[in-house]
């Protein structure tokens, strides 16, 4: 019987992917067989990562188009195709409203959405020609449900939910399908200081139906189905990996 879920002999690029949710996402797909490149801007701490997936790393800027170009094209060299983008690199900036800088805005949105499409664009033109092709964005829940001080974050993820929508109605039909994951509350360095306020902590616990933070390894399967053929037919999709939070009230 054909393994629906394998990703063997496909490649995969997966962006900030030294540490966290990237880092789990990149060990599922290697564990079900893909050849993964991973990506973050510290040479240091991405090849650490790399050694421990003996897996292939690419350090770059995803805000930095030239860099994109340039390791786009290095992987289409090296393996000759790019068959999934896991777009998941990201950063984060808290701050009441009336504290926020326009630079503040515009740093979180040229890395959370403008990076994605970019790099969307890219390798929609390396797997178009293949007519094959597996486009992942990592959303989050914060653009389906709000939260005070993150603004330019939840509306770069929105932002993200609508290009994925766009996107897979474009090219689904040659192929590539474009999919997101909506994540809930992690338990990553990202979070960190979520995670030391006891009382953030109790109340993600409270009002998340699983009743605890996930663990960054329970990402995995929703980018393994999502990259495999057993998704074939999922194009456009938001997936939310939440614990229930974004359905409850």
């Amino acid at each position: 019987m054909t393994d629906r879920f394998s990703l063997a002999g496909r490649v995969a690029l997966v962006t900030g992917a030294s540490r966290g949710l990237g880092f789990a996402m990149a060990e599922a797909l290697a564990e079900h067989g893909a050849t993964v490149i991973l990506n973050a801007r510290d040479e240091a701490s991405l090849a650490e990562a790399a050694r421990k997936l003996k897996a292939d790393h690419l350090a770059f800027d995803v805000a930095d188009p030239k860099q994109c170009s340039a390791a786009l094209a290095r992987i289409a060299s090296k393996h000759g195709k790019l068959d999934i983008l896991v777009n998941n690199a990201g950063i984060q900036h808290r701050r009441p409203l009336t504290e926020w800088e326009d630079q503040d805005f515009d740093r979180v949105v040229a890395v959370n959405l403008s990076a994605c499409f970019r790099l969307a664009r890219d390798s929609a033109r390396l797997m178009l020609p293949n007519k094959y092709g597996r486009i992942i964005n990592t959303g989050s829940v914060a653009a389906i449900l709000g939260r005070p001080t993150i603004h330019a974050y939840a509306a770069a993820k929105a932002g993200l939910h609508g290009l994925t929508r766009s996107m897979a109605a474009e090219i689904g039909r040659h192929g590539v399908t474009v999919n997101a994951i909506a994540p809930g509350y992690f338990a990553t360095e990202l979070n960190t200081a979520l995670l030391e306020d006891k009382a953030f902590t109790a109340w993600v616990e409270s009002r998340t139906p699983a009743g605890r933070w996930a663990k960054p390894h329970e990402l995995g399967g929703a980018v393994v189905f999502l990259a495999s053929e057993a998704a074939s037919y999922v194009n456009g999709h938001v997936l939310a990996v939440d614990g229930g939070l974004s359905v409850s009230l």
